[in-house]
């Protein structure tokens, strides 16, 4: 089956009682049993049953059942946001005195999770040029753990060589740890190209109409767990499921960034129109930074299907398409903000990849915590705006940026 097939005709393992042809909202804390030693097997794992729904929950269990269906993963596990799936992950994986290798080139808040977080608890960040294959090697030692990246970076929108990094990874024993909202399931195959972990914000493509904050880990089953040696114990109990197995009834559990049962429901909706919702945007995207391209008030247009784009082999080789964003500059933060506020249609709003067309200025934002030394090192410009397109006809979209060009 292709991807919306799965997506609407994954089957949960209970049927709903009144014969619902969508699971209900479990909108509940704790889970009852028959008797005391139903809910003692079921605390054991034992038999499968929930018992509390910061742990676990039939709702969330449905999203998570179905993205595992569709991604042909290992496991899957929901969480509160993005941040928290990035967040949990690491935590899982890494210990005092192990680093990670990473880029500086990362969504701002992604960025200061690594630089005023992740060190606090000792551990030490290696940043790199993530272009070069050469740059990471050397910054390999043997307490390093994990290599983490975007498949499409945000807002820079630099593609890495994802094929190089996780062939790298493979060789040196090391998990890949792949942020994938920008390009997810259905616009990348991130398993078929070594990932060994995917984290995802759910708020994104899969929620589509912003309805939702979530976030997911995926295991994509090709890290061999024998051989990483902070979950050795939950290896031997679990085998292949370690990784799953310790952020279920550890990590995850422990922090408490679990997802609402309403907010699963809501993303398992999202997950059904995904592939129509994106080859819209797919369309939408092209017409609109062809039309920018043209346009004599912009200075230039960043988007990875441009022909002229560094980065335009690689969007082709690894993705459907290059997610809907698109980055350009105008001449300045004035000229930037005039045009921004001149704008009917398209909303000044912080998210991506909903169904609403949506523009900032990051510089400026999602940024403005780091000086413009930092900014500067981090490719950003004052008159970078980024737009994240919509499902709106490409005609309307299109006559709305021009209109607010002209008056800057």
């Amino acid at each position: 089956m292709k991807y919306t097939t799965k997506a609407l005709h994954t089957k949960y393992p209970k049927s709903d009682i009144y014969g619902a042809l969508r699971i209900p909202i479990y909108q509940n804390a704790a889970f009852e049993y028959g008797s005391s030693q139903e809910l003692e097997d079921v605390f054991t794992g034992k038999i499968a049953g929930h018992t509390y729904s910061r742990a676990t929950n039939p709702t969330i269990e449905e999203l998570e059942n179905k993205i595992k269906s569709i991604t042909s993963s290992l496991g899957v596990v929901a969480t509160s946001s993005g941040m928290s799936a990035i967040s949990n992950t690491l935590f899982a994986l890494l210990k005092s005195g192990d680093n990670i290798i990473t880029t500086n080139k990362l969504f701002g808040h992604t960025l200061s999770f690594f630089q005023n977080t992740l060190v606090d608890f000792g551990i030490d960040v290696r940043y790199v040029d993530i272009n070069s294959t050469e740059s990471i090697k050397n910054s390999i030692d043997e307490k390093t753990k994990v290599i983490f990246f975007e498949t499409i970076s945000n807002p820079e929108l630099i593609i890495p060589d994802i094929k190089a990094i996780t062939a790298l990874a493979k060789e040196r024993n090391i998990v890949s740890v792949v942020d994938t909202t920008m390009s997810p399931f259905y616009i990348f195959d991130s398993k078929k190209y070594g990932v060994d972990i995917d984290v995802i914000s759910a708020t994104k493509y899969i929620s589509g109409g912003g309805t939702a904050v979530g976030g997911l880990i995926i295991d994509n089953g090709n890290y061999d767990w024998s051989k990483y040696p902070n979950i050795e114990k939950f290896y031997t109990k679990f085998g292949a499921n370690a990784f799953i197995s310790k952020l279920k009834k550890q990590t995850f559990r422990n922090i408490g960034s679990c997802l609402s049962p309403q907010n699963a429901y809501l993303l398992s909706l999202g997950l059904e129109t995904i592939a129509l919702r994106a080859d819209r945007t797919k369309d939408n995207t092209k017409d609109v930074a062809y039309f920018l391209l043209d346009h004599p008030k912009v200075k230039s247009v960043n988007y990875p299907l441009l022909k002229t784009n560094p980065y335009y082999d690689r969007a082709k080789e690894y993705f459907l398409f290059p997610s809907s964003i698109l980055t350009f500059d105008l001449e300045d933060k004035q000229s930037a903000y005039e045009f921004m506020d001149k704008l009917s249609l398209v909303r000044r709003s912080t998210n991506i990849q909903d169904n609403k067309s949506l523009i900032i200025a990051p510089y400026h934002t999602i940024y403005s915590e780091y000086s413009d030394e930092q900014k500067s090192s981090f490719g950003l410009r004052s008159g970078t705006l980024r737009l994240s397109v919509g499902i709106e006809d490409s005609e309307d979209l299109i006559e709305d940026l021009r209109q607010a060009l002209e008056v800057i």
